[in-house]
């Protein structure tokens, strides 16, 4: 059995938290104050999202929906660094849309081959050795590593393709890519026998070729959901040009008129761009056509829309080299496949306004305390103190402790830390 078709997928993703610097002074004999040595801690791990082109589907997503980069490690003494922690690499097919699951914004096009960084790994945060002043020699702080950031984002498959072909159910549209390209797709005389789409390169001549998708037939009621919906034909909404294949031989007592009105007002409803597009119509069966006057009446209606008709038989091979000869002389003129511009808009943190700081003032300096430090245990800090600086306006103390005060700790370094120190650092 043919794995499953997988079109679209809702992951989370997180990268990887920076280590955290390290409180260390220099110890070697003879030596009897060295100076502080605490490393930086690593960078986290970024999550990276790449291009791979034997990926067809989405189908490796279905099952694992979490995927978490490696964190980096804490410094060392010695002014050792700590490794930085290791990317997570996340594979997709080309033409796959990265979307914030909330919004459904779009945050990137993975439609060329460079790779995009979805999730930037966090800072390490600074050993002791950065803190030492002509006043101050003897920090015993060290900043802590930031953490990673996360995102739930959707993947959402659309394929690449030049030329889509489009019309109901067993008109011949799988017939029609099998013949004019090398694509094998399964063909039989029922509906709904392409459940998937199909892609196929059509050779034209010497330099002139271009790619072609079927997709499964769609019917009039596709919007409420009849058949097998609209779900596939995001996979021609990059197609410069479509071909729609309309079955004129009668044979199951249908108006290929109203045929071809009823598949313009599914493309309509689902996207009004989409419907707009360069179209040619391509008559299919003419071989077996039963009644010649459906297809006066047909192609009466077609050119009157001023669009351009050709009588083929994709069985028989018949009118399809014209055709494929025209669909390429039309993209010569037509813009290259869409590349989906980013909307995504980077949106600022919650904030947790529920607890209570206190700020107090001895002399020329700031002691910013919050009476719960469980929504900040991570940074390591017991108090805060801030001297030589103007009061800050402060609503709550995550925003304290990661914004505000980690903005001035990295430009200037006239505050004070009063940190958890380790027990290495009690006994120096």
């Amino acid at each position: 059995m043919a794995a499953p078709f997988v079109d679209t997928a809702k992951i989370t993703v997180r990268s990887g938290n920076g280590g955290n610097g390290v409180v260390s002074f220099h110890r070697e004999k003879y030596v009897a104050a060295g100076g502080p040595d605490g490393g930086d801690g690593g960078r986290g791990g970024n999550v990276v999202v790449t291009v791979d082109d034997h990926m067809s589907t989405l189908m490796d997503f279905r099952y694992k929906r979490k995927y978490t980069a490696a964190n980096g490690t804490d410094g060392g003494g010695k002014r050792c660094t700590g490794r930085n922690g290791a990317d997570l690499v996340l594979r997709v097919p080309r033409g796959t849309i990265i979307r914030d699951a909330a919004t459904q914004e779009i945050i990137h096009d993975m439609s060329d081959d460079a790779p995009f960084i979805l999730c930037r790994g966090g800072r390490g945060g600074w050993g002791n050795q950065h803190f030492a002043t002509p006043t101050r020699q003897v920090p015993r702080f060290a900043k802590a590593g930031y953490p990673g950031e996360s995102r739930e984002v959707v993947l959402e498959l659309k394929l690449l393709a030049d030329v889509g072909l489009v019309g109901f159910p067993n008109v011949g549209k799988s017939t029609l890519l099998s013949v004019v390209s090398r694509a094998q797709p399964k063909i039989a005389n029922y509906h709904f026998t392409t459940l998937f789409p199909n892609l196929g390169v059509v050779y034209v001549e010497e330099g002139v070729s271009f790619v072609m998708a079927d997709i499964p037939g769609i019917i009039e009621g596709a919007a409420d959901g009849a058949g097998l919906g609209h779900d596939f034909l995001r996979h021609i909404d990059r197609c410069r040009l479509l071909i729609h294949v309309v079955d004129v031989s009668g044979s199951e007592g249908r108006d290929p008129v109203e045929d071809f009105e009823a598949i313009n007002a599914e493309l309509k409803q689902y996207s009004p761009e989409l419907a707009s597009r360069k179209m040619i119509v391509a008559a299919n069966k003419t071989d077996i056509m039963a009644d010649p006057a459906l297809l006066d009446k047909f192609r009466a209606h077609v050119e009157g829309l001023g669009l351009e008709l050709f009588e083929i038989s994709a069985a028989a091979h018949q009118g399809t080299r014209e055709l494929v000869k025209k669909a390429a002389q039309e993209l010569a003129q037509l813009p290259p496949v869409a590349v989906y511009e980013p909307t995504y808009v980077e949106r600022p943190p919650e904030v947790d306004t529920s607890g209570e700081v206190s700020i107090e003032k001895y002399d020329d300096t700031w002691v910013v305390e919050p009476d719960d430090w469980g929504p900040i245990a991570t940074t390591g800090y017991s108090c805060i103190t801030i001297t030589s600086c103007t009061p800050i306006g402060i609503s709550d103390h995550r925003i304290v402790v990661r914004g505000v005060l980690d903005e001035i700790f990295d430009y200037t370094r006239d505050f004070d830390f009063i940190a958890h120190v380790s027990e290495e650092e009690t006994l120096s």
